[in-house]
């Protein structure tokens, strides 16, 4: 019986060992050793996704966003077109903006930590094009099923949301106090920005 891992497997394999390492050992002290290490992966396994640790680590923020997309996707396919379906799947994942030992926060603060480099300025660009570029279809396929208004606008509110989005996970990596402002209140201001009026 062929064992052998499928390209999915292996990639799975890669992306939640690293957020293990992370949690284990955060960003800077994780090296692509303990990837090898941990995984049983060869460097040219590792190296047929990315080049780098940053590469790496950046790859999971991507992938984390692909998953709440995926998550979004599977609403509508299921026939759940209504506002509030596909709008739960982004919604129910923003407690995890304000938790300081995400490992996909860690990653963000770290790689913001880094963006003085090219080449790491380059990666954060791609994660941030990347998200606005999802949200904003996330609103369009909003409005084309009749459930968000067509008034709003799609690109300046779907980085509006980044923003906020981001802004809660700066705050998680400098402070674990209570703020006025929550994910709850991120959650609502979402709902409230993308409902009919007359709801």
């Amino acid at each position: 019986m062929n064992h052998k891992p499928t390209r999915q497997s292996t990639k799975d394999l890669l992306l939640s060992t690293t957020e293990k390492l992370v949690d284990e050992k955060g960003c800077k002290k994780m090296t692509l050793n303990n990837i090898m290490e941990r995984t049983g992966l060869s460097k040219g396994a590792i190296y047929h996704y990315v080049r780098s640790k940053d590469e790496l680590l950046a790859l999971v923020l991507l992938e984390s966003y692909e998953d709440i997309n995926n998550r979004f996707y599977d609403q509508i396919e299921q026939g759940n077109k209504q506002f509030e379906g596909p709008l739960q799947a982004i919604t129910q994942t923003l407690p995890h903006l304000v938790d300081s030992n995400n490992p996909v926060n860690r990653i963000f603060i770290y790689l913001l930590g880094q963006s003085d480099d090219p080449e790491i300025r380059k990666i954060v660009r791609k994660f941030y094009d990347q998200t606005i570029r999802i949200s904003k279809q996330w609103i369009i396929s909003g409005q084309e099923y009749g459930v968000i208004p067509s008034s709003v606008d799609a690109e300046k509110t779907a980085e509006i949301f980044l923003l906020l989005a981001s802004g809660l996970r700066m705050r998680s990596a400098v402070s674990t106090d209570s703020y006025a402002f929550s994910a709850e209140d991120l959650s609502m201001f979402m709902v409230n920005s993308l409902k009919p009026n007359n709801e």
